[in-house]
């Protein structure tokens, strides 16, 4: 038993909690989620077996090494749920991918070819710094080699984490970058520090390594679904509300 399942919490106080920290919307809007998607499930006749939700308690067990039963079981205690609710969570989980498959695996290569240039991606590094002088005076010590654009970020980007990676952000989709920053990247040569861009986080300098075709992966397959269907969730939770409400 640990500490915390020793202590009475009531449900009147976990919902007085939600609601002082501002979370209560966020999850009436998740269970409502989960409503929407038990229904439209039942009527597509889509279900959940046992096999599949002992195949995904496995994976889990596995990715956190939980090798024994009373590996799992302490989880669970830790966890203050059972194994009950856990398998009923899991099956929640898998009903809400097969939902989302059913519903939009034939219109997501339809999207995809519709916003292509949205999944170009470009391996990007980039310097942001508070001041536009600072920024300006960074550009010139680059284009002059005085340093390099890789230990200007180190010294001066604003991010520690960026710093330890010498600017390095890895790679981006289009979609992913703010239209100014977008603009300038994928108008920039390979190579070239541009900038300075400025934004809400500062100032930015930025360097392109590669430029990544656009392609139509699994990866990106399985984002378009997801985005797709967290929409149409978004738009049946609001046609509920709204007939809910009148």
């Amino acid at each position: 038993m640990t500490a915390f399942s020793k202590v009475s919490i009531s449900p009147e106080l976990i919902v007085s909690f939600l609601k002082k920290t501002i979370s209560f919307k966020e999850i009436c809007q998740k269970i409502l989620y989960q409503k929407i998607i038990e229904q439209k499930a039942q009527e597509k006749n889509i279900t959940v077996t046992p096999e599949e939700i002992q195949a995904e308690a496995d994976r889990f067990r596995l990715n956190q090494r939980l090798e024994k039963a009373s590996d799992t079981f302490a989880w669970l205690e830790e966890q203050m749920i059972s194994a009950d609710d856990w398998e009923a969570g899991i099956k929640e989980d898998i009903l809400a991918k097969k939902l989302a498959e059913h519903l939009f695996t034939e219109e997501a290569e339809k999207y995809f070819i519709q916003n292509k240039l949205d999944f170009e991606q470009v391996l990007l590094y980039q310097i942001i710094v508070p001041y536009e002088r600072l920024a300006q005076e960074l550009l010139y010590q680059i284009e002059e080699e005085e340093i390099s654009f890789y230990e200007a970020a180190h010294f001066y980007d604003i991010d520690e984490t960026r710093r330890q990676k010498c600017g390095y952000e890895g790679k981006l989709y289009r979609w992913s970058l703010i239209p100014d920053i977008s603009a300038v990247v994928f108008g920039a040569e390979l190579g070239e520090v541009v900038g300075p861009v400025k934004t809400d986080a500062g100032y930015h300098l930025l360097k392109v390594e590669r430029f990544i075709a656009a392609e139509f992966t699994l990866e990106n397959r399985q984002e378009i679904i997801n985005k797709l269907f967290q929409k149409w969730l978004e738009g049946e939770l609001n046609y509920l509300l709204y007939h809910s409400s009148s």
